[in-house]
């Protein structure tokens, strides 16, 4: 008898039929990661268990502990015993962590709330969890990392027998990462069964019992993490045998496109602590400059200082193609000639509600379609070069962006920045959440805009992808420059031993 049998699930959209017979079944004890590329169906498929997707609107059945389930609606779900962590966090910024965590499930008599055992009951489930958050500071105050553990914390409130994790490691340190692996062992030994969706296979293979594959909407094949290997899972996932995920090129550099000098940036919280530390560095054209790090070094905030988006207070001289410039906002970055493709492309990167043409054209607006009246006509024949390009899968550039998949997404974040004829490029994780098939195509769009002359900064927080893409690398540990590598020079080992500032 499994835990969970679902079978033959069918879920269509207009013009689309996003899970075609889908079959999946989840042992007690057992952790079973569910893969695919963007697009293939993971998160519809879970929407359909967690009662998203109510019954009615899909085919097919669900069974828990052998016995048929109907949901209607999301509690009929937990009700269930399932807990989903989706991959977009639920939780009330302006809330407590203690009232996210009982957030519709409060502790009360006569309709009244027992704020004492809510809060009791909050820090006795951290502390269970080894999590040093006080439950009564609000969740907007912590990191997107902390903020994650606190999603985790809610859905294990519940006491589900089925966890669901969609992503859950994007936005954790190392640290965060073995805390939450530490607390789904003691969970997995005590029959909870999980299924863990993600793009990042060294966790799914170090953690996996069995390993299923989407593509497409059907189901490609189910294995024993022991039988199967990190290519032939990357074969099922994009349908074709996979060789190098990096393509092997070099790049002829030019002239220096960027320089910085003696850039300084400050916690916007704490005003006196040194985020980024003097710093000062030179891209050329046609070169990619990678930036390593741990989570914490100042990668993204130095980025952000140069482009003027920091929140902080900041210092430094900027040079473009060897004149002096003065950036004090993002517009100001624009008209010099940088662009910024940021970690998180729903929160800084697109209007989620617009079409891909107004999320294309909006960073690049005056040029492309006239300074006073907007030229619908000629911002639809600019948005359909990188669209096509980019082989974005949509039925037009009229699609909301918010419907797509994450690698599409991408995409046309990267599509707006290169309407707008950028000298400079900044991508800061611009592979996050996004799978192997997306990431080999955006792996080749680099390296062709840097055959074309641009100048590509490149932050990134998997190490492979810093060293298969740059011709030379740069590291920061507390916010300073610990190490500088040429492409030859940088090794895992060295590069790992300056982050960590064992140099």
């Amino acid at each position: 008898m499994s835990l969970l049998e679902m079978r033959n699930i069918v879920k269509e959209f207009p013009g689309v039929r996003a899970l075609d017979g889908v079959s999946f079944t989840l042992e007690a004890g057992e952790f079973h990661s569910l893969v695919g590329e963007n697009g293939a169906g993971k998160s519809t498929l879970m929407k359909v268990l967690s009662g998203v997707y109510p019954e009615g609107t899909f085919e097919g059945e669900i069974l828990v502990d052998d016995s048929a389930r109907h949901f209607r609606n999301i509690r009929d779900s937990e009700n269930a015993g399932i807990a989903i962590i989706f991959q977009e966090l639920s939780l009330v910024k302006e809330l407590t962590v203690g009232e996210n965590i009982f957030l519709g499930k409060e502790p009360s008599k006569f309709g009244v709330i027992n704020w004492s055992e809510l809060y009791h009951r909050a820090s006795k489930l951290l502390q269970d969890l080894h999590l040093q958050i006080d439950p009564r500071v609000k969740v907007g105050s912590l990191g997107i990392g902390q903020q994650q553990l606190v999603e985790i914390a809610k859905a294990l409130s519940q006491d589900a027998k089925i966890l669901v994790l969609d992503e859950p490691t994007a936005a954790l340190t190392e640290s965060e990462v073995e805390t939450l692996f530490g607390i789904l062992k003691d969970l997995l030994a005590k029959g909870v069964g999980m299924i863990y969706i993600s793009h990042k296979l060294d966790e799914v293979f170090a953690m996996s019992d069995r390993i299923t594959v989407l593509r497409d909407g059907k189901t490609v094949s189910t294995h024993d993490a022991a039988d199967i290997d990190r290519n032939g899972v990357i074969a099922a996932m994009v349908g074709r045998e996979v060789g190098d995920i990096f393509p092997n090129v070099t790049h002829e550099h030019g002239d220096v496109a960027l320089s910085i000098r003696n850039l300084t940036a400050y916690s916007p919280d704490v005003p006196d602590k040194k985020l980024v530390d003097n710093v000062s560095f030179e891209v050329r054209k046609g070169e990619v400059l990678g930036i390593a790090g741990l989570m914490g070094a100042g990668r993204s905030e130095l980025l952000m200082s140069i482009f003027g988006a920091w929140s902080g207070k900041f210092s430094r001289e900027i040079e473009v193609e060897g004149r002096r410039v003065e950036i004090s906002s993002p517009a100001d970055a624009i008209r010099s000639g940088v662009g910024f493709v940021t970690e998180d492309r729903k929160r800084f990167g697109l209007i989620l509600e617009q079409t891909i043409l107004d999320n294309m054209t909006i960073a690049g607006l005056r040029s492309i379609s006239g300074q006073i009246i907007t030229n619908r006509t000629r911002e639809s024949i600019a948005a359909n070069g990188p669209m096509k390009s980019l082989r974005i899968k949509a039925n037009s550039t009229l699609t909301v962006a918010g419907t797509l998949s994450g690698g599409n997404q991408q995409k046309v974040v990267l599509g707006k920045w290169l309407l707008t004829n950028p000298k400079v490029l900044f991508l800061d994780e611009p592979t996050r959440g996004i799978d192997v098939g997306a990431k080999q195509e955006i792996y080749a769009e680099i390296n062709k805009l840097a055959e074309q002359g641009l100048a590509i900064v490149l932050v990134s927080s998997e190490l492979p992808e810093v060293l298969g893409l740059s011709d030379r690398v740069i590291v920061l540990h507390d916010g300073k420059v610990t190490g500088e590598f040429t492409r030859r020079e940088a090794t895992p080992e060295k590069v790992m031993a300056a982050a960590t500032g064992n140099i």
